[in-house]
């Protein structure tokens, strides 16, 4: 059940030494694995697996809107922990992952929204405390057992992190519930009138925020240009670090609309807006995350929300992480933001914060759409072809694209298999689990990184997205979960959902293996061979950087079988199979035959 590739084993190297007394030990191995190498597994702590029940109300006392923990409840704390994601180390490696990717650690606020809508932060993203880990996940130094535990076995771990905004904590005097606060801007509302354009001065000589000196930061003493600013008593110094808890480092400008100037400005839902803007914010922030690189030696960071950061923040921020990165001895650090977005064309969004902000990477929401669209969809292959068109446009151009993280599924967008069911409502089972074999097949053998949501590969479905894509790995109590089918199984998560021998889990752990073992799946240029505008065929070649290698990766998005001619180098001859059934010649030179069975594909490696 562990046979993958050395790529995907790597150890911590053990070479002699000669002169103790002189030499350092070496580096572990996988320090040197570039991003473009790993496959990322992307969890919950809370829904993975509960190893500590002592920790499940974060040592609160009360009820469930005190602790958080409730686990009927999709909206609150469940359980699930450090010790429970080491438990599992062997079954996520087992299925060729490289790279753990975790939702935020810290401590976060356990409750919070208005009455009668209260939930809790069992995901990770209301913070509060950017010092120390949440105390519903285990403690700080069961969070460095865990990643010292996970780079033992030649894995990466990557951390998920928030700057763009904190919890809930500071309220607005003109709001009796906080969703109701609508965004006030600039031209009506400047920095230097309280409460709007006929207020009292204030903010004397202070320019706006588009002037980011610590000298013009200074003259902003007052937070009440927008809205009243008040804390609720006990709360004043709820955060840490301990500045974070003066309101003058956020916007206070009430709640985005995700467009335009409040998309940096806004709350996002409630949540208090940090004034990136400030040099002293970033620098707090520096601190902050870099903190967590000395002490843990983690192997990189995904940005939340970094869309609704202003570009001189990340411009900033990112070299210093890298830098940071270097100095501990991790060269690979690896990097990439959020900039969400689920509509068509989504790539030149994502290049726009590669070039602008300068991120060196960003979650790929431009190719889950694209497969979505054609897989669990009925649009024709040619948007595949688009989206990989516009690979040039990443500062960086093609070597960029193929690090960005790949994915079909995620916490927020939901799961693949409730888009495929929501598409095809009369489809089999036998159908939605081909789809779904076939979407990450298109994950793992296009450019990019690969990342496989927890429970995707046991087949876990969801019937929405957000709370209803993050079902317990761990014997689950929510009835939404239980009662919700999975693909591939008659299993429920009403028991413990680790299954080595799941179809899914199965395919995934065999595609992990062929990227492991071919090294144009992992940083192959990749041509585009053929696209329909139809459901159908898709084709690529991706291209050995080493020996010129081809390998053909073809699709078929359709349910009825297939055959067609496809382009290749003409100087690629003498095929073997990698996956599915090859043919062992070209038709002729540059021509090459492909039979393809209904929601199928086929791997066709040229012989070296």
């Amino acid at each position: 059940m562990r046979k993958l590739a050395p790529l995907a084993l790597v150890a911590f190297a053990l070479t002699p030494i000669s002169s103790p007394a002189a030499a350092e030990p070496a580096a572990p191995e996988f320090l040197s694995r570039p991003a473009t190498d790993e496959v990322i597994y992307f969890l919950l702590p809370d829904r993975f697996e509960n190893g500590d029940k002592s920790n499940d109300r974060g040592h609160l006392k009360g009820n469930r809107l005190h602790t958080g923990f409730d686990p009927t409840a999709k909206g609150f704390f469940n359980g699930g922990d450090f010790k429970g994601v080491l438990q599992h180390l062997d079954y996520i490696q087992s299925l060729g992952a490289t790279a753990v990717w975790l939702a935020p650690v810290f401590k976060n606020k356990p409750v919070q929204g208005d009455p009668g809508h209260e939930s809790a932060g069992y995901h990770g993203y209301w913070i509060t405390d950017f010092s120390h880990v949440d105390l519903h996940f285990g403690t700080d130094a069961e969070f460095k057992q865990l990643v010292d535990a996970v780079h033992a076995r030649g894995l990466k771990f990557y951390m998920d992190i928030v700057v763009n905004h904190t919890a809930d904590v500071i309220k607005y005097k003109e709001c009796p519930k906080q969703m109701d606060c609508p965004y006030r801007p600039p031209a009506n509302y400047p920095y230097t009138r309280q409460g709007g354009l006929h207020g009292a001065p204030i903010n004397d000589g202070f320019l706006g925020d588009g002037v980011q000196t610590e000298v013009n930061f200074s003259r902003l003493t007052n937070p009440n240009y927008a809205y009243t600013v008040t804390i609720p008593k006990g709360e004043e110094h709820v955060k840490g670090p301990d500045w974070l808890n003066n309101p003058l480092y956020y916007h206070n400008r009430g709640n985005t609309t995700f467009d335009g100037e409040s998309a940096t400005r806004g709350d996002f839902v409630g949540l208090d807006d940090i004034m990136t803007e400030d040099p002293r914010v970033v620098k707090g922030m520096i601190d902050i995350f870099g903190g967590w690189i000395d002490k843990y030696g983690v192997d990189g960071f995904r940005i939340d929300t970094a869309r609704f950061v202003n570009p001189e923040f990340m411009q900033a921020f990112v070299p210093a992480m890298l830098a940071r990165a270097r100095a501990k001895g991790i060269a690979n650090f690896h990097i990439f933001g959020e900039n969400i977005s689920g509509v068509d064309g989504a790539q030149s969004l994502q290049a726009l914060h590669t070039r602008v902000d300068k991120q060196p990477a960003v979650l790929d929401f431009a190719f889950a759409v694209a497969v979505k669209n054609t897989l669990a969809g009925d649009h024709g292959t040619i948007e595949l072809a688009k989206l990989f068109e516009d690979d040039p446009l990443y500062e960086g151009g093609e070597a960029t694209a193929l690090t960005l993280p790949t994915f079909i599924s995620n916490h927020d967008a939901g799961r693949f298999a409730w888009y495929a069911r929501t598409a095809f409502p009369g489809a089999s089972d036998a159908e939605i689990l081909k789809r779904v074999t076939l979407a990450h097949a298109m994950m793992f053998t296009l450019r990019g990184v690969p990342t496989v949501y927890y429970g995707d590969e046991q087949g876990f479905a969801g019937i929405g997205n957000d709370m209803s894509a993050r079902a317990d790995m761990f014997a689950s109590k929510v009835k939404e979960y239980n009662d919700t089918p999975l693909v591939g199984t008659t299993h429920t998560p009403a028991t413990s959902s680790f299954a080595t021998d799941h179809p899914l889990y199965l395919a995934i752990r065999e595609l992990a293996r062929l990227r492991a073992g071919n090294l144009a799946l992992r940083r192959g240029r990749q041509i585009v061979r053929a696209a329909s505008d139809q459901p159908g065929l898709f084709a690529v070649s991706r291209i050995d950087p080493a020996t010129g290698r081809e390998i053909l990766i073809a699709y078929n998005t359709a349910t009825v079988p297939i055959e067609a001619e496809v382009e290749i180098d003409p100087a690629s001859h003498d095929f073997v199979n990698l996956h599915g059934m090859c043919a062992a010649t070209p038709d002729a030179p540059g021509s090459y035959h492909v039979a393809l069975k209904p929601l199928d594909y086929v791997i066709c490696a040229a012989r070296p």
